[in-house]
């Protein structure tokens, strides 16, 4: 005899076609019932007897659709209802919001073949999409994930779209982006200050590009600024508009057999780059691209190893690429130091001024998203996340975890500002949204945890955010902890990023003691100074700082971030030899004002590993001033990269004798300028450099009696150190590092909720 049983799914399952998928096992399995979609994910209900409700529950889990991820499931006998065929039925939300959003997902194959294919009803359709791919998270107004809920409820779709969208056995059932010329989607053209309606002619924006124009193209998550990255007057054209004077561009090629032209790829780079999440990924160039020439290769990158490369992840990208069958240039649509734009208006207004011509559409984004960046070291592929932004955001899942029930927000740091929600037992981690040092960047942050409240309905019970008391997060965070009567928690940067390379790692209630390795720029310390190059243990739930690479005068605040020149000034000063090299960075008044500040004995103290790479790279190669964040670092890991893969170098090279310097960082800077006396290859010395800084990391481990170490902070974005350490360490040490999110501070909100699940048990 039948029961009825009820089945319940929650995780990524609205918005991926999971409804048609079981109601296709269902009719194929001649079961009775129904399923809908609610706040708390899919129900099922079905009659069967207890051995088929069992085989169908265990079956819809193995063979998940494509992008679905399941993180809870369950299957229980409930009141007895006879069905009479199986439905799906209309969604419900009576329940606060408990499911997973599903991130925007780059265009899957069977779109693509049916965009290309002349017989297909939507040939060279730029917004094709299905229940596989096409914008999510970008459009979605509300819960649950259906068509009113989102910027797509003001299309009606035609009578054979409609069809589909009903027809349970069709890919597009239930597809809430579904449209075709029909029913379209629609592109405007905005050029010489005119708009065209109903836009069209593709081939006319490729005559831009040809002809050396920047076209800004709206996409998912927002503008991308566009031109022929293989003409240089025009990408230098774009610098030029943009005020962006050598900060790498990023690059979209037509397919991976024109990248494969250009650059050298491993099969986990390719893999990467065909995901669902289709990011930027970092490839080394071949020495004779078929593409790019020297010129558009250095206005493109400056001098910098590695090209930032992504595929069309739109149709309309596709479409635009193959008819240009070559790669453009591709950044975010923004003014410098702003977030990207992603209303049309603002983009009328704003990127008028550095395009040529803007193509638009009139389905609206909700939540803009910049492109996600991925690189991998080149001797190990250890991979390594730059920006967690499109194709990811804002999903997290570890099955491994087990949460708390509390409601927390934690609001992140300031440079790379993101913040993180755990809700219901599910952990949702923003997009990254910028700098909050500019206005812009703050009014997106608030925009966007605006929207999650609107999603979620959060009842937040605790806030957890950074000890910097001035940071934009910081006191976001004070007033949403008043908001909501809230306890407020903070935590030290540096603490943060440990919990979070542990928590990603499920490394939390570990029994064996862990040395985290935690180096990057900025950030408060307990003591009231800027730390940054850091050790801390990991003992039976305690964390505690045991060791620091030493110290230097910390002067002019952000000046000093800004310009590498003051860090070298700073811990050179009382090092032999350093005059003749330091000086002639300054003015004669900047020499006697800046060396007068740093006779004062009141000066705050600074463990930065950063500024000791920034140092460096001014002194080995005079990058003296910062054009973009982090550039002096990335030059000086380029030099010594292109010397280490190319020499063979060993823990013999290491500036380190036995002994531990007690501050490494005049020590260091000492032994380097001696180097540079003796007029030693200035590449071999920055490769020395990283190595010392290995040993370093070995001598300190071993004199701490350390076996397991974790490393995060933004020095852990730099490949090169990142290989040397696999390299020299891994036979004697087992070692962690962060993968899903950047060791960069867009991981800190992660960390913070960690440091909370810590505190809750």
């Amino acid at each position: 005899m039948a029961n009825t049983y009820h089945i319940h799914f929650k995780g990524i399952v609205q918005g991926v076609g999971f409804r048609p998928f079981v109601y296709r096992y269902a009719k194929k399995l001649g079961l009775n019932g129904w399923v809908n979609n609610t706040n708390d994910g899919v129900h099922i209900h079905v009659n069967a007897d207890e051995k088929v409700a069992s085989s169908f529950f265990c079956e819809l889990k193995n063979n998940l659709p494509a992008l679905a991820v399941i993180t809870g499931s369950s299957i229980e006998e409930t009141k007895f209802t006879a069905y009479h065929n199986f439905q799906i039925v209309e969604s419900k939300s009576k329940v606060k919001p408990t499911l997973l959003l599903t991130p925007d997902v780059a265009l899957c194959n069977d779109c693509r073949n049916e965009l290309h294919n002349n017989d297909n009803r939507r040939y060279q359709y730029p917004f094709i999409t299905c229940t596989n791919c096409g914008p999510r998270y970008s459009i979605i107004t509300r819960l649950p994930y259906d068509r009113p809920n989102t910027t797509m409820a003001k299309f009606t779709m035609c009578s054979t779209c409609n069809k589909e969208y009903n027809n349970p056995m069709e890919r597009r059932h239930f597809s809430q982006t579904n449209s075709c010329p029909d029913c379209a989607v629609e592109m405007q053209l905005f050029e010489n200050g005119k708009t065209t309606q109903n836009f069209t002619n593709l081939n006319h924006v490729v005559e831009q590009w040809k002809q050396g124009k920047i076209v800004a193209v709206k996409g998912i998550g927002g503008y991308l600024l566009t031109c022929d990255a293989t003409n240089p007057g025009a990408v230098a054209l774009l610098r030029q508009r943009k005020h962006r004077p050598s900060k790498p561009f990023a690059l979209m090629y037509p397919d991976i057999k024109s990248i494969k032209k250009d650059v050298f790829i491993s099969t986990s780079e390719e893999d990467e780059l065909k995901s669902i999440h289709a990011p930027v990924v970092l490839l080394s160039p071949k020495n004779s691209p078929e593409f790019l020439s020297s010129d558009s290769m250095f206005e493109i990158n400056h001098g910098l190893s590695r090209l930032g490369i992504m595929l069309p992840y739109t149709p309309l990208y596709e479409l635009l690429l193959t008819k240009f069958k070559k790669p453009v240039v591709a950044t975010s649509g923004n003014i410098t130091n702003s977030t990207i734009i992603y209303r049309d208006e603002k983009a009328v207004s704003e990127l008028s001024k550095i395009a040529d011509v803007i193509l638009l559409n009139n389905r609206d984004i909700v939540i803009p998203q910049d492109d996600g960046v991925v690189q991998f070291s080149k001797k190990y592929q250890q991979k390594i996340t730059l920006r967690r932004s499109r194709g990811k955001a804002p999903v997290y899942i570890n099955p491994d975890f087990k949460l708390p029930a509390t409601t927390v927000l934690a609001t992140g740091s300031m440079l790379k500002s993101v913040f993180g929600l755990l809700s219901r037992k599910n952990i949702y981690i923003s997009q990254y949204l910028g700098n909050t040092e500019s206005y812009d960047a703050q009014l997106n942050y608030e925009h966007t945890f605006a929207h999650f409240e609107k999603l979620f309905a959060p009842e937040i019970e605790a806030v957890v955010t950074d000890k910097h008391p001035d940071y934009f997060s910081t006191r976001f965070g004070q007033l949403m902890a008043e908001k909501y009567h809230a306890q407020l928690y903070q935590i030290q940067h540096h603490k943060a990023h440990f919990y979070s390379v542990l928590g990603e790692n499920n490394l939390l209630g570990s029994k064996q003691k862990i040395l985290g390795v935690i180096w990057d720029g900025t950030g408060l310390g307990e003591d009231g100074n800027i730390w940054g190059g850091e050790f801390f243990t990991y003992d039976g739930g305690e964390m505690s700082r045991v060791h620091y690479a030493g110290e230097f005068d910390f002067i002019l605040a952000d000046k000093m971030v800004r310009e590498p020149r003051i860090s070298l000034l700073s811990i050179a000063r009382n090092t032999d030899g350093m005059e003749p090299l330091v000086k002639p960075k300054f003015s004669e008044t900047e020499w006697k004002i800046y060396n007068r500040l740093l006779q004062n004995s009141g000066n705050l103290k600074s463990s930065s590993m950063g500024r000791l790479f920034d140092a460096v790279s001014s002194l080995l190669f005079g990058f003296d001033v910062h054009s973009f964040e982090a550039e002096a670092s990335m030059q000086l890991e380029n030099k010594a990269a292109g010397y280490f893969y190319n020499h063979a170098v060993t823990l013999n090279d290491s500036y380190l004798s036995e002994t531990i310097p007690g501050n490494l960082f005049t020590w260091l800077m000492e032994k380097i300028i001696q180097d540079v006396n003796r007029q030693t290859d200035k590449a071999y010395i920055a490769v020395k450099f990283h190595v010392t800084l290995v040993d370093y990391i070995i001598k300190t481990a071993r004199k701490l009696h350390f076996t397991n170490l974790a490393f995060s902070g933004g020095v852990f974005q730099n490949a090169l150190l990142v290989d040397i350490i696999k390299l020299n360490m891994s036979n004697d040490f087992k070692l962690f590092f962060q993968n899903e999110f950047s060791p960069n501070d867009e991981g800190i909100p992660f960390g913070q909720l960690m440091y909370y699940t810590q505190l809750s048990k």
